[in-house]
């Protein structure tokens, strides 16, 4: 029972080593990831820039390798048949490749920042075709090359950049923001005209009412209202007693006397 046991114990521990080795190994392998642009387009003379960057889970050491390859699309270049390549880095430093390609081609990327782009310049009809771009950063040597299809045409072949759009874009955002500023200070200001419209409200309501003038009196006989005369008043009749001869023994005769009664509107 004891041999069975240890047997097993045995096959047990010998699959779970195998099956950590084949996931570290599958981890390393497919850590690389390298990364370019699908298509480039430049007008003939010019430089044109292939970009490329890879994903690593180790270390950049010197031991990390660069390769640039070049397979052209025209059927009588020599580049035809196979890729050939044109630029190889190594060891911090470039190789150039053949001659078609030396002194046209130069590394401008960063390989501690896993740049490994390049340019050309000028570029040629010739360089119609796919560029391949292989890393290899040791123990990541499994990444899949990326390709770049290189299309070198005449300057009136280069699309247009929509400028035009873009502009319009911008402009309409604009347009926009100041519609909506306007919209904003609109309705700030009627709501702050409600607010100081209800504050003066509540103020009156709280206010006491002034004083209503004093109603004219009323006739008491015919309920109709007491009007002023239109023409001037007249005194009340007062009798006086004249003298008109100056005598003690003179008859004394009763004259009326009007007063007028001199009142003010």
């Amino acid at each position: 029972m004891e041999a069975k046991r240890s047997k097993y114990v045995s096959r047990r521990i010998l699959l779970t080593g195998f099956t950590l080795y084949v996931a570290l190994v599958t981890e390393q392998t497919c850590g690389l990831e390298i990364q370019a642009d699908p298509e480039v387009i430049v007008q003939n003379g010019t430089t044109g820039v292939l970009r490329c960057s890879f994903k690593s889970s180790e270390v950049v050491t010197k031991r990390t390798t660069v390769t640039w390859r070049f397979q052209s699309n025209q059927p009588s270049s020599q580049f035809y048949e196979s890729p050939h390549v044109i630029f190889y880095f190594s060891d911090g430093q470039g190789y150039p490749g053949p001659d078609d390609f030396k002194g046209r081609v130069q590394f401008i990327g960063d390989i501690n920042k896993r740049d490994v782009s390049i340019q050309l310049t000028p570029t040629q009809f010739s360089d119609n075709g796919t560029f391949f771009c292989d890393v290899r950063n040791p123990p990541d040597v499994g990444g899949t090359q990326a390709e770049t299809q290189l299309r070198v045409v005449l300057k009136e072949a280069l699309p247009q950049k929509n400028t035009g759009v873009i502009v319009g874009a911008v402009c309409g955002a604009l347009v926009l923001l100041v519609l909506i500023a306007i919209a904003a200070c609109l309705v700030m200001r009627v709501l702050h005209n409600r607010h100081e419209y209800e504050g003066c409200t509540t103020l009156e309501s709280k206010s006491p009412q002034a004083p209503q003038p004093p109603k004219k009196a009323e006739s008491s006989s015919g309920g109709s209202r007491c009007t002023s005369p239109s023409g001037p008043l007249q005194g009340p009749v007062i009798y006086a007693q004249l003298d008109h001869s100056g005598s003690k023994n003179s008859f004394h005769k009763m004259e009326p006397v009007v007063y007028a009664d001199i009142r003010k509107n």
